[in-house]
């Protein structure tokens, strides 16, 4: 497949085949990451800026791993070392950057909208790593990729529960796409206080009631309970949450047999999950953070040769590019 895309930004601008394609080449970095020597001469001469305003451990150590597995040069760059502290705007930052000629510039932001905001102004690939409540499309990837290695791609007649802080997650939003592009049933479940205002327009089933949600479900995902919303009065008081919405044995008790267990991270053991439930058997809190990695690569593969690829012939073959350096 030639990669049609100049940027990512959004689940919504992908195809299934095109998300079925991301999947194939995550199985083939998976490979590399299982290697002795886990490096492969893919991406040599390119460059990646990976520009978080926000702070981040997963998304942002995978990427700088997945660039530096496929030999291209990372770059990080956070808000506090950077010119925005002292009072640049994040266009000026951005075209700065643009004018060292990196081949990507992976932005994470606290503001929704930030990532198309420059992909509009910036000639390089602006790869979304999360902004503001809006979306967070990588996340959404390999979330889907690590279901894969269970389920396989097609997912029709899986059914699929989020519960948590569904206003404030874009981790949610993002999911919710590409569970429904997936053939997944989607449902939800939260407080009405952490439920978006538009979300009776979102494809999913809504619940209040976490073991009534559980009923028959194949996948939990659950939220992390952003905390600082519980100093805007979104909730009672945190031992209530946890009563009420944090996924414990007696939830899965109603689920179908072989249950899920997923959380995207940073988790609050206790709070959003029981502890013995993130490191049960049927957890894949694990294996998300390795599919981060061999996500992210298919990704820079993708967006960096895209060029590259449109500019030779279609029909060549591409095993070579998968050997060890």
């Amino acid at each position: 497949m030639l990669w049609p895309h100049k940027d990512l930004l959004c689940i919504s601008q992908l195809t299934k085949a095109e998300i079925l394609h991301v999947f194939e080449m995550a199985r083939r970095f998976a490979e590399v990451n299982s290697r002795p020597i886990k490096k492969v001469p893919t991406l040599k001469g390119k460059s990646v800026i990976l520009f978080f305003v926000e702070p981040s451990t997963r998304t942002k150590t995978s990427f700088d791993i997945a660039g530096k597995r496929l030999s291209a040069d990372t770059y990080s760059l956070a808000a506090s070392s950077s010119s925005l502290k002292k009072g640049e705007n994040l266009k000026d930052s951005a075209l700065t950057l643009e004018a060292m000629h990196p081949d990507a510039l992976v932005l994470r932001h606290h503001q929704s909208g930030a990532s198309e905001f420059l992909a509009k102004r910036l000639s390089c690939s602006v790869i979304n790593a999360g902004d503001g409540w809006h979306a967070h499309p990588t996340q959404a990837l390999l979330d889907g990729f690590a279901l894969s290695g269970v389920w396989g791609d097609d997912m029709a007649g899986k059914t699929v529960l989020i519960v948590g802080d569904i206003a404030h997650s874009r981790v949610a939003r993002s999911d919710v796409l590409l569970l429904n592009a997936l053939g997944a049933h989607v449902r939800i479940c939260a407080p009405r206080t952490l439920l978006p205002a538009a979300v009776r327009e979102w494809p999913v089933e809504i619940f209040s009631d976490l073991s009534t949600a559980c009923r028959g479900v194949d996948a939990v995902i659950c939220l992390r309970l952003q905390l600082e919303r519980q100093k805007a009065g979104l909730l009672p008081d945190l031992r209530e949450y946890a009563r009420t919405f944090g996924l414990g044995a007696r939830h899965l008790k109603q689920a179908n047999p072989g249950v899920l267990v997923m959380h995207p991270g940073p988790m609050n053991r206790g709070l959003e999950i029981e502890a013995a439930l993130a490191d049960a058997e049927n957890s894949l809190i694990l294996d998300q953070v390795s599919a981060g990695v061999a996500t992210r690569m298919a990704l820079l593969f993708l967006f960096l040769t895209r060029k590259d690829q449109s500019s030779r012939d279609e029909q060549q073959p591409q095993n070579h590019r998968f050997q060890e350096a």
